[in-house]
């Protein structure tokens, strides 16, 4: 037989096994291709190894089919096809890169510049711009049509988030993710055809809506409609007052990200390297969050024990994540005695550093500053809350004076001229050192699973034989598991994502929820995923799991850890014994818990 003829053969053999397996074959550029029945033709490309470009897609979060980027030819098709909502079918032939398919795509993208505010250089987002990106790979003319273009005002009204709808392309992932992903929807696409934009109800600002200030908007917008306000200015002030004493600090999500805005992969943990940087910022202490992680915890599982014994409301929910508090406050605070009282461990380090520290080092308080580098944009909001502040602290002081995203930290390190890449790794300032325990808190499930493991120990005395509880790990919405302590069942589960916490609060209201403990995170696969971390494009996103592969940093961290349990850090030891005196005691509770209260929706 020759070697055409068995070829065929195979061919013939390999579509029919298909036909009965659910999967389907088709052609992509000439490329025979099996994908299961149901694949886009834009996810049959990415299987024959081509990448069609996108503007609106975004995998699962907007199949909008708006942009009209991604078109193909179909054979058999009068006109081009939008890969991204078109289904595959069996005998297909499909073609990506053809001329006609390539003049449309720059087609398109020069309609959208001709309406677009071009200022690329003086952009937040400039080199990092989808929009930009396509632009120069399909060598458009900016000039080519004239465009009529609006003057929006732009929404900075004292918020966190900046709306510039001057830089919006209408790809309305921003409005899905708001929607349907964390179900707060406060932005949506107002009026009809050039007079089209995105804003919110009634022409209020994001200030003025129910905003839970997740930032999740602004990690999936292509271009600069949507960013953040920074405090590297006020930050820098600190640094450059030699009467101040500035400390920061950073959270567990921020050094497996960081590494990112150098070119490092996704994931790789940067500790070193980072705390390297902020020393050359010029700080004059920098500690590690995931100690007063570890103090969470001892906080927390004292206030589990102490409700499961018969004092206050089941299930015990996290506070920990302050968009998702926000976010309870607006839409269920009815349910608010559920959730726990403790400050989140951002709010608890700033606590210790003005009390415990300040006495210990005989720092007059009124010349502390506490800076906090966070992947999270609501940790701003969260600083500047009332119970946070002034005569409602321990100090009298504000526990935190200001909070840097991840991406705000990168932008300053490039300001400051510090090669990142080429730096030698240094360690963090002693005393504060925290645990793997700690540490873990920056991914979905992973304060419930720091907690299971001094709660467990706590409860039964005995040491646990398997610290790992990976049921509740990973990026499902929604995870569950079944606890024993003391011969007793509790059922526990993590939740991200504000629809499905949405889900879970609705169960507790209608008293069908089984769960005894329940943490939840307002970000999609938890702080990894924060609103402040480094922005990926869609190229990026749809092709790797980044909660995934960012959360696995950490893991891979605490599994080669010797200590790895909050109660079992000797720097908590010692705050306890000489300090604070037992978890959830009185002074405990006066720094480090504090009060949550109903707010208006608008």
């Amino acid at each position: 037989m020759s070697t055409t003829k068995a070829t065929t053969k195979k061919a013939v053999a390999k579509k029919a096994t298909a036909k009965t397996s659910g999967k389907i074959t088709l052609s992509i550029n000439g490329s025979s291709v099996v994908v299961p029945e149901g694949t886009t033709i834009l996810e049959s490309a990415k299987m024959a190894g081509y990448h069609i470009p996108t503007l609106c897609y975004l995998k699962d979060v907007n199949w909008d089919n708006s942009c009209r980027i991604c078109m193909v030819e179909v054979k058999g098709a009068r006109n081009l096809v939008a890969s991204c909502g078109a289904v595959a079918y069996e005998g297909m032939e499909v073609f990506t890169n053809t001329p006609k398919v390539l003049a449309s795509r720059k087609t398109t993208l020069e309609l959208i510049l001709s309406m677009h505010e071009r200022k690329c250089l003086s952009c937040s987002r400039n080199l990092n711009c989808e929009l930009q990106t396509l632009a120069n790979e399909y060598n458009c003319n900016e000039d080519m049509y004239l465009g009529e273009r609006h003057n929006f005002d732009i929404d900075n009204k004292g918020g966190l988030i900046v709306r510039d709808n001057n830089k919006c392309i209408l790809c309305r992932r921003c409005t899905s993710m708001c929607s349907n992903v964390q179900s707060v929807g406060v932005i949506s696409a107002q009026k009809r055809g050039p007079d089209t934009h995105i804003a919110s109800p009634f022409g209020k600002s994001i200030k003025e809506t129910p905003c839970v200030l997740c930032g999740q908007c602004i990690t999936v917008c292509p271009t600069a409609a949507l960013t953040t306000t920074s405090a590297s200015d006020k930050v820098l002030s600190y640094i450059a007052d030699k009467e101040l004493i500035t400390v920061v600090a950073t959270a567990p999500a921020v050094r497996i990200a960081l590494g990112e805005s150098f070119g490092l992969p996704i994931g790789e943990n940067v500790e070193g390297k980072m705390i390297a940087s902020l020393r050359r910022i010029g700080f004059n202490q920098i500690f590690d969050v995931t100690f007063s992680a570890d103090l969470t915890i001892m906080e927390e599982a004292a206030e589990f024990v102490h409700r499961v014994s018969g004092d206050g409301k089941l299930p015990l929910l996290t506070s920990c994540s302050p968009g998702w508090v926000k976010f309870i406050e607006t839409q269920y605070p009815e349910l608010l005695p559920h959730v726990s009282s403790c400050k989140s461990p951002q709010q608890m380090f700033g606590a210790i550093i003005k009390t415990y520290y300040a006495k210990k080092m005989n720092i007059d308080v009124a010349k502390l500053r506490v800076v906090m580098i966070m992947p999270c944009i609501a940790k701003k909001y969260e600083a500047n809350r009332d119970a946070m502040l002034g005569l409602n602290t321990a100090s009298g002081y504000p526990d935190v004076d200001a909070v840097l995203t991840t991406a705000e930290l990168a932008k300053l390190i490039q300001e400051k001229g510090i090669d990142f890449n080429g730096l030698k790794d240094e360690k963090f300032d002693e005393p504060f050192a925290g645990s793997t325990a700690g540490l873990i808190f920056g991914a979905s499930g992973g304060v419930l699973e720091a907690a299971l493991r001094t709660v467990s120990e706590t409860v039964t005395k005995k040491p646990l034989e398997k610290l790992d509880f990976t049921a509740v790990r990973g990026v499902e919405g929604i995870k569950s598991a079944s606890v024993e302590l003391d011969g007793k069942i509790y059922k526990v589960a993590s939740v991200s994502g504000l629809a499905n916490a949405r889900k879970i609060l609705d169960d507790i209201k209608a008293g069908v929820n089984p769960y005894h403990f329940i943490e939840i995170m307002a970000c999609p696969g938890g702080c990894v995923n924060g609103g402040g971390q480094p922005i990926k494009p869609a190229n990026i996103r749809n092709a790797v799991d980044i909660r995934a592969v960012r959360a696995s940093g950490l893991y891979s961290k605490d599994k080669k850890a010797t200590v790895r349990k909050a109660h079992e850090n000797p720097v908590i030891k010692v705050l306890y014994s000489s300090f604070l005196g037992e978890p959830g005691g009185k002074l405990a509770h006066d720094i480090l818990h504090t009060k949550y209260k109903p707010k208006d929706k608008y």
